[in-house]
């Protein structure tokens, strides 16, 4: 399969799951990452964007005075985004998109988020060097997501889930976006690894441009 039917594939599934996704995550939420979402986003400030922003559930709890774009490549999430928004009262350019090639120049933003999609974006490797990319220097990066476990029986149990969601979905579980971030000379300022090492968030900055 190439990877363009791939990622269409793909799209029909989120588009396909876009209705209970909120209860299933609400669900993680609550037994697995906690207070995630608002460590996250609570240190987002300027211009932001939030990539793979699914169905919008950070929307409420981003501070006031960010200037929020989000993206997201299901069509059927981004609708319910932009209606969630909209429901709060919340000026947000909600956008169709593709987190492994943003249409955004580069050094755009103050402040780069995603939760819990890194996971299931087909190419994480390009997707982290697109939210670098579009990150300004001295702009922050906010990263959260479930990961390959710090215990090995774990990690096994991990390693046998994805044979079937890997194919189903596109989701993974081996996975850990912090081990990339050195080759895009991003520093970890704030970092949290929790529930027998599955779930792990943290803030990494990129540096400033020298001679500025």
């Amino acid at each position: 399969m190439s990877s363009k039917a791939r990622d269409e594939r793909l799209r029909r599934y989120w588009d396909k799951h876009a209705a209970s996704y909120d209860r299933q995550m609400a669900y993680f939420d609550r037994i697995l990452f906690g207070d995630t979402r608002s460590w996250i986003c609570g240190q987002a400030s300027g211009d932001t964007i939030e990539i793979a922003i699914g169905t919008g559930m950070n929307l409420p709890l981003y501070p006031e005075g960010v200037r929020l774009t989000g993206v997201e490549w299901s069509p059927a999430m981004l609708d319910l985004a932009r209606r969630r928004a909209s429901a709060l009262g919340i000026k947000a350019d909600l956008r169709e998109g593709d987190a492994q090639a943003l249409d955004f120049p580069a050094a755009g933003f103050d402040t780069v988020v995603c939760t819990f999609s890194l996971c299931a974006i087909p190419d994480d490797r390009r997707a982290i060097a697109e939210m670098a990319r579009v990150l300004r220097p001295g702009g922050l990066l906010l990263l959260a997501d479930h990961v390959a476990a710090s215990a090995w029986p774990v990690r096994a149990a991990q390693r046998l889930l994805e044979v079937v969601t890997v194919p189903m979905g596109g989701e993974h579980f081996l996975r850990r976006p912090i081990e990339q971030l050195p080759e895009h000379g991003l520093t970890v300022e704030r970092h949290d690894r929790f529930k027998l090492g599955i779930v792990e968030r943290l803030a990494a900055r990129k540096p400033t441009e020298t001679g500025r």
